[in-house]
């Protein structure tokens, strides 16, 4: 019997948990495997936790859900207590060390091709703070993902086979751009389950986003890079 690949990523909104499940499902059907990605959202509408649910095989998916993930990856401590449920004895753990502040913007963005719409810089009087006139036009101001003193508890990381921390929003933001943070931690997922080849996914990503890569040949780049960043960061970590 084929072996079902399954994977749980969860976070902030703005951080693209959705956006690397949808292309992650997209590039294995391409391959000719079976995939099977579900969304979840939490209860709340607004600033809450992200769940992404994604499954792969070559055979059969038996159900649509499970209860543990063969590769969880939290990237917000809130997400760390969230997922705790679907951790177990044989999960492979990735968390961002990065100490990344909880707060609501937008989960549609892969890489730099939505370069146009620089979320708002949430606070904690306006957590959902509408975008401010002067990140509308000119060279956008993004906002600082980092917060002192907020980061994941030790304490809340369940017994796992594996545990691998990386800095993915400081790489993304301090060398590179904080929109590719997501293709980042993309290119960890795949180098930690070893479920579909790295070009699969840059096969996946020219096909989802050709027009805006030819637009400016320069997203294409810098989205490569960060996938190729986040597969060496685990693949030299495990």
């Amino acid at each position: 019997m084929a072996k079902v690949v399954k994977v749980a990523l969860a976070g902030e909104g703005g951080q693209g948990v959705q956006s690397i499940a949808e292309i992650l499902a997209e590039a294995a059907n391409d391959e000719g495997k079976n995939a099977l990605y579900i969304p979840n959202f939490g209860v709340e509408q607004r600033g809450g936790v992200s769940i992404a649910f994604v499954q792969i095989s070559d055979g059969p998916i038996g159900a649509p859900k499970f209860q543990k993930a063969d590769i969880l990856i939290p990237l917000s401590p809130r997400s760390v207590k969230r997922t705790q449920m679907y951790a177990g004895k044989d999960t492979i753990y990735v968390y961002d060390n990065s100490l990344i502040q909880e707060g609501e913007v937008n989960d549609n963005i892969i890489g730099l091709q939505y370069f146009d719409v620089t979320p708002p810089c949430p606070t904690a009087e306006q957590p959902n703070a509408d975008l401010p006139a002067d990140m509308i036009a000119g060279e956008p101001k993004t906002c600082s993902f980092t917060k002192p003193g907020q980061g994941v508890n030790p304490a809340d990381i369940p017994e796992v086979k594996k545990v691998i921390a990386i800095p993915a929003n400081d790489i993304a933001k301090n060398e590179m751009h904080p929109r590719v943070f997501n293709m980042i931690i993309l290119g960890a997922v795949i180098a930690a389950t070893e479920v579909l080849p790295l070009d699969t996914i840059k096969k996946a990503l020219d096909t989802k986003l050709g027009d805006k890569f030819k637009e400016n040949p320069e997203l294409r780049t810098m989205n490569f890079t960060a996938l190729d960043r986040g597969y060496n960061l685990i693949k030299s970590a495990m």
